[in-house]
This record gives structure tokens, C-alpha cells and sequence, in this order.
């Protein structure tokens, strides 16, 4: 299986990219970002056999290739509609929706209606943070996919919000009104303490 390509860029258009490897062999795979032609490139891939054929998918980082891989697990998600959900909302996203349970956030995303972000969710919670242990830095790749990268320094995100849920609660706060507000607000913020939360949710009880 084909997990990694280098070489010269030979085609590119924004769906498709054509690969010369030193070996002679030009890969096409699907990228949905423009390369400069002539340029060398490095790019993660996804190698998809099927009966009647073979696909490859490219990706900037080692994240978003596991990431692929793993929404391909979820019930009635093949690899066109698992791509594009990455290209639509990145890897951080997708990670942090299904974390937290927001079905809205991974709505977001072309095609995907409410049974299928429910689906994602169901499938996925318990193996979804696994994902965070592959880099997220990326190869030499001009990309249009905007990604996220939470700091070393972190700490995971269900943890951060269990606590600062817990801070809130002493406060005198009804953890059904807090939970919506927290949710929105590490998706919209870069979060990286429970105490930076806490001070967000009071902003806006």
C-alpha cells in the first residue's frame, strides 16, 4: 500500500495532482489544492483499493491521512464524502466537533445532514483523540486546507471542559445552560487552559 509520494509536480488543478517519483512513475491523487507545476512535493496518502480500482488520496500532514482513515470507518461514509469533509472543515475541527458532540459544527460541511454528523459522533467518540498523536505538521505543500495546531502545552479538550464545567457549577451555574455555551466557545476560541474557559463562559452568561 502507498502511504507516502515525493516528487515532481507535473499536473495540478485544485482536484487532481499528477506526481513524477523518482522511479519514473507519475501517481495521480486526489488533492484538493493547487501545486506549482514543476515544483518537488511531499504528500501523505491514502491508498484505496476497490474491486474495479485503485485511488489515491493526498494530504499536507500524517494527521489528516489517520483522520481520513478513520471517517471511512463510520456507517455509509466512503472516501469522496470523508475527503471532502476534511477539505471543508480540517482536522482540528472535526476532532474537537466530535469530542464535544456537535453536530452542528460538522453540518458545516457539504452533505453532511444530521443522521450522518450523528453517526460520526456514535462511531467515532471513543477513538477520535488517538488521532491527535500523529503530526499535524506539514510537508512542502501549497494547501487551501486551513488546519489548527493546538500547542504541545495543551491540555486535551474533554478535559478542559469537564473542569471548567465543574468550576462553573461551583460558581452556582446550571451545567444545561453552561454545556451549549462552552461548546461554541472552544470552537470558535483556541482554548488551552480550563480557567481561559471559565472566563469566556462568564463573559457571556
Amino acid at each position: 500500500m502507498i502511504g507516502y509520494l515525493k516528487g515532481e509536480v507535473l499536473f495540478s488543478d485544485g482536484s487532481e495532482t499528477i506526481l513524477l517519483t523518482s522511479n519514473g512513475v507519475g501517481h495521480q491523487i486526489y488533492l484538493n489544492s493547487v501545486l506549482v507545476e514543476g515544483s518537488e512535493s511531499e504528500l501523505y496518502v491514502s491508498h484505496i483499493v476497490k474491486e474495479a480500482s485503485e485511488d489515491l488520496y493526498g494530504f499536507s500532514s500524517l494527521r489528516c491521512k489517520k483522520l481520513f482513515e478513520l471517517l471511512l470507518k463510520v456507517k455509509n461514509v466512503g472516501p469522496k464524502s470523508a475527503y471532502s469533509l476534511i477539505s471543508s472543515l480540517g482536522s482540528e475541527q472535526i476532532i474537537n466537533a466530535i469530542l464535544l458532540e456537535n453536530k452542528a459544527a460538522l453540518k458545516k460541511a457539504p452533505g453532511v445532514g444530521e443522521r450522518a454528523a450523528a453517526q460520526m459522533i456514535l462511531d467515532l467518540a471513543g477513538k477520535i483523540t488517538k488521532v491527535k498523536m500523529y503530526t499535524e505538521k506539514n510537508n512542502k505543500v501549497e494547501t487551501d486546507i486551513s488546519i489548527s495546531i493546538i500547542e504541545d502545552s495543551a491540555a486535551p479538550l474533554g478535559l478542559i471542559l469537564s473542569e471548567a464545567i465543574m468550576a462553573c457549577k461551583e460558581l452556582g451555574f446550571v451545567e444545561e445552560k453552561i454545556l451549549p455555551v462552552a461548546n461554541k466557545l472552544i470552537l470558535e476560541n483556541k482554548i488551552l487552559k480550563p480557567e481561559q474557559l471559565v472566563h469566556l463562559v462568564l463573559r457571556e452568561m
